[in-house]
């Protein structure tokens, strides 16, 4: 990120070392995560994941690029829920891949 005022990245006007620049850059920027769930159409399987690219990610599960999912293809999307940060969304994910995040899934 570059400050219309100065050229310096705007991590490195903060005063923060070189090597901090690309995680305070990346945690500023504006993209998006995704939380989904995948329902196997063939087995009673569910899969709980999360990805800044949901339709990068759902082309690979489809794909069979994933190891964990393969055997269970095809899928139908359950759920996606959009958060503003990685932060938000791991919080998500980790609920909904426990024990009771699973029964309100399995509705």
């Amino acid at each position: 990120m570059v400050d219309a005022a100065d050229s310096k990245p705007a991590c490195r006007q903060a005063g923060l070392p070189l090597a901090r620049m690309c995680w305070f850059d990346i945690r500023k920027s504006s993209f998006m995560f995704y939380v989904y769930v995948l329902k196997s159409l063939s087995r009673n399987y569910l899969y709980v994941g999360m990805t800044n690219d949901f339709e990068r990610r759902v082309k690979q599960h489809s794909n069979g690029l994933n190891k964990t999912t393969k055997p269970y293809r095809p899928f139908e999307i359950l759920l996606v829920e959009e958060y503003p940060n990685r932060v938000e969304a791991r919080k998500r994910e980790k609920f909904l891949k426990s024990g009771i995040g699973k029964e309100i899934l399995k509705f």
